[in-house]
């Protein structure tokens, strides 16, 4: 241990019992080291970098001053939750953070019990809080519950819904608003933040709801009162909605001001019933790089600390997976007027950012939205307008009774770009696309492809746009193969797959969409007959029963859970035959996947090449040219 960690606060901190043995005035040199730290760390690992850094001084605060675990604290999303697991006994693992067995990238319940809740979607944290809350209530408990959302996530409708519900409880609730969308405006400065400590104060509260009782007896004066109240806090804060909704809304106040926050949160700490507080924090503080870009510092790969300039990686000449969607999604509109493209919020993920320049007046971002996505673009697709809905597959799960009630029961002519499709990595199971061919697959209308190279998927939206009918495209996070996309854009036949092997052995391997390398990789091992579906619906029907007959054996490969995929869609096909092959289908198992390296998951999954022929081999060893029962994962 050196000298400087003998020295730290930071490393003085194991658990916010430590934290809370420290002078309010140490704090701020806490502050700093935790700032510094954090951009240290993730420089080596990677990772969600500026939200954490415009909340140190909240986290800190919030430890301080709440009784953490026994009071719980729900991070909503999650990006902002770095300081939080290094201030609760995690610091010395930073460094494994969001590779296999290490540190997930998210707050989550099996590795703290400080993370009261596992997030990584957005909006969820006052429903969850609010749930606390009740249960604390009814186990007549002095418990206190928190909630941090940050302004994005205020954008959702479900954050709305829970607070119309927690405004009509009294349970007692503290829902803080991070709004780092703003400077710090000059609302915010040594008025409001006296006004902050007096509003959130027990005098006043005492003298709010006595008058209140009061004026109840006499309801001229008590509307009167009311009103006047409303707009002598409309003239120095944004409270009014919050009012309405049954709230004490209290702020704003600047974020980064300990000698504020935590009076603030002491007094808020002892107010019964729904409160919200307002602060105002900067996202990247302390980092100039970041403050100067946050959606660049968002999320990050390895970099230099100093400058924020990104390791030098060895990129592909190919394009990436969202690259290609971006690009013919501006060519495709130069194209046909009629394309208008929908984002819930994620323009630069999706890889919309040109687009949204080239045509900003055909260009939707409905903030963190899902549901109205959908819909949005089943209104447009009513009148004439072709809808691109761009959205992660792990996204598109919360629109789900959209797609099927508003898109694909009036069989609307609406595309899904469905990207992070499979396994995404150091993200883990909360933003892994596992599921959409099973949840897809069984929707009426549907057309569902999965593209196997940068130039199918390029063709596949050129085919699902042509379409006249609700059609999905899925692929995967990152680079594919390397096949460089054609500029010309042809249709493919629809439901018609495409034999890529002709081998000797009595073996079909049917593969979707990014399994389709691998398949090949070891359908040459083997001397199999490999086959790129292209479309799990319409499926390849021709095509599964002239192999069902000919081969002894058929093995399905998906980068989606086995239960309800497309190799389910190949055993419900060949469950009619009277003699049906030996069927093996391979895919992702029915267990939420960790977080890890994308190739290191697909390998331990059993999807990489060296896999699917340990599973044949494996299968034929078992039950040789004896049919196995269908739908088993060998």
């Amino acid at each position: 241990m050196t000298d400087n960690t003998l020295n730290s606060l930071l490393y003085s901190v194991n658990s916010p019992d430590d934290l809370r043995t420290l002078e309010i005035e140490q704090l701020a040199a806490l502050a700093a080291e935790l700032r510094s730290y954090l951009i240290d760390s993730v420089s080596k690992t990677g990772g969600h970098l500026a939200a954490g850094l415009g909340t140190v001084e909240l986290t800190i605060a919030l430890h301080y001053v709440y009784n953490t675990p026994y009071d719980r604290l729900v991070w909503d999303v999650g990006h902002q939750s770095y300081p939080h697991k290094i201030l609760t006994g995690r610091r010395d693992q930073m460094s494994s953070l969001r590779q296999k067995d290490g540190l997930a990238g998210f707050p989550k319940r099996g590795e703290s019990e400080y993370d009261t809740f596992g997030v990584g979607h957005s909006s969820t944290s006052i429903s969850a809080a609010l749930g606390m809350a009740i249960a604390a209530q009814t186990q007549k408990s002095d418990r206190r519950t928190v909630a941090v959302i940050g302004d994005g996530a205020m954008t959702a409708g479900m954050a709305f819904e829970a607070l119309n519900h927690a405004g009509d409880m009294d349970a007692d609730i503290l829902v803080i608003l991070n709004d780092n969308d703003m400077s710090i405006s000059p609302n915010v400065g040594g008025l409001s933040n006296y006004l902050a400590r007096i509003m959130s104060g027990k005098i006043y509260s005492q003298v709010r709801e006595g008058s209140k009782k009061v004026l109840k007896s006499i309801p001229s004066l008590s509307e009167l009162a009311r009103r006047a109240e409303e707009h002598v806090k409309g003239m120095v804060i944004p409270g009014t909605l919050f009012e309405e909704l049954g709230f004490n809304y209290i702020g704003p106040v600047d974020g980064h001001d300990l000698e504020t926050l935590i009076p603030t949160l002491r007094n808020l700490r002892g107010l019964k019933g729904p409160q919200i507080l307002h602060v105002i924090t900067k996202k990247g503080k302390g980092f100039a790089p970041a403050e100067e870009n946050p959606c660049k510092f968002h999320g990050v790969g390895k970099m230099d600390p100093q400058t924020g300039q990104a390791a030098p990686v060895t990129k592909p000449e190919t394009p990436t997976y969202t690259q290609v969607f971006g690009k013919w999604l501006c060519d495709m509109a130069k194209q046909d007027e009629r394309l208008v493209a929908i984002t819930p919020a994620m323009r630069e993920g999706s890889g919309m950012v040109e687009y949204s320049e080239q045509f900003p007046s055909r260009y939707f971002d409905v903030g963190i939205a899902e549901q109205h996505a959908v819909t949005l673009a089943a209104g447009m697709a009513c009148d004439g307008v072709k809808p691109v809905v761009a959205i992660y597959s792990t996204f598109l799960q919360r629109a789900y009774d959209q797609m099927v009630h508003d898109v694909a029961l009036q069989d609307l002519p609406v595309l899904f770009a469905i990207d992070r499709a499979g396994l995404v990595g150091p993200d883990g199971p909360t933003h892994a696309g596992s599921f959409d061919i099973s949840f897809m697959r069984c929707i009426p209308n549907m057309l569902i492809m999965a593209a196997s190279d940068e130039n199918e998927c390029r063709q596949m939206l050129y085919t699902g746009f042509m379409h006249n009918g609700p059609a999905a495209v899925r692929y995967p996070r990152g680079h594919g193969p390397g096949v460089m996309p054609a500029e010309e854009m042809e249709l493919i036949p629809l439901g018609q797959a495409e034999v890529k092997r002709k081998g000797k052995a009595s073996i079909g391997i049917l593969a979707f969409g990014s399994t389709v390398a691998a398949a090949l990789e070891a359908g040459e091992k083997l001397d199999a007959n490999v086959a790129n579906m292209r479309f799990i619906k319409p499926l390849d029907t021709e095509l599964v029963l002239y192999w069902a007959s000919r081969f002894d054996l058929l093995v399905t490969v998906e980068e989606n859970a086995i239960e309800g995929g497309a190799g389910s869609a190949i055993n419900e096909l060949l469950v009619k035959m009277e003699h049906p092959p030996q069927i093996i289908n391979l895919g992702l198992p029915d267990k939420f996947v960790d977080h890890g390296g994308r190739e290191e998951l697909l390998s331990m999954c059993g999807l990489d090449a060296s896999g699917i022929i340990r599973s044949i081999e494996l299968g034929q060893s078992h039950k040789k040219r004896q049919p196995l029962p269908l739908g088993v994962n060998s």
